[in-house]
């Protein structure tokens, strides 16, 4: 299967003009590259202004879990479609923490983006404080039994394990925990069901992930803001 490498740009950069310059430095950084799908998702008002083609995707950072009505604030995924989004983050930890989302809400809004088709990048991890007390395998248990709960069809569903403690702080989990986790996961899952890897990803330590951890790619949060950078992390997937 192809890897999957998705850039989570979260709530940068600040203007529009610097969000297109981005994408277009990413896209170039990005030619050329085969067996790996590569996917930018940028705030939701930067949608519009980016257009995907054969080298980029557009994902979305969220959605809501109804088609239309009186949600302040929110966005469809009938409107994510329109723009040609194909792919949306799901469960992201920011979002439990910032944002109150619960394995059911989770749950929900998978429901309603596949039922849209799009393609879901469906994010679980352990806290600190769960992975020292020896809890990290019943919470990513619970997280995924819960998440799919009533889910048939895998085909448009990708897991992005992301350790809670490990995103933005630059202190990524190693390979060999990492496959440990992967490995547990993917016992719980069919087969073709696509594992990413989330946490202080970077260029030099991105190759050693899809050998050594047996990832099937990555969502990138701070490095898919340096073009350079993530052009790095996508080469070395490939290689």
């Amino acid at each position: 299967m192809e890897n999957l490498i998705a850039g989570n740009w979260k709530m940068n950069p600040v203007s529009k003009k610097e969000a297109e310059k981005l994408f277009e430095e990413i896209k170039k950084g990005s030619e050329g590259i085969k067996n790996t799908e590569v996917v930018i998702c940028p705030p939701f008002i930067y949608l519009d202004s980016v257009k995907s083609d054969l080298t980029l995707k557009l994902g979305a950072q969220s959605c809501f879990y109804e088609e239309r009505g009186a949600f302040t604030g929110e966005i469809s995924v009938i409107m994510l479609k329109d723009l040609g989004v194909e792919y949306v983050i799901i469960g992201h930890s920011e979002r439990k923490k910032y944002f109150s989302e619960t394995n059911e809400i989770i749950n929900k809004k998978i429901k309603m983006a596949l039922s849209a088709g799009l393609k879901v990048i469906f994010c679980i991890g352990e806290t600190a404080e769960e992975r020292d007390a020896g809890r990290k395998n019943e919470i990513l248990e619970k997280q995924i039994k819960e998440g799919l709960a009533g889910i048939n069809n895998f085909e448009n569903i990708n897991i992005a394990y992301e350790p809670v403690w490990a995103i933005g702080t630059g202190n990524n989990c190693l390979p060999q925990e990492t496959r440990e986790s992967v490995n547990f996961i993917k016992k719980l899952i069919p087969e073709n069901v696509r594992v990413l890897y989330g946490g202080s990803v970077k260029s030099e330590n991105s190759g050693s992930y899809i050998k050594e951890a047996g990832v099937n790619g990555f969502l990138v949060g701070g490095a898919s803001l340096d073009a350079k950078e993530f052009a790095k992390i996508v080469k070395n997937a490939t290689m």
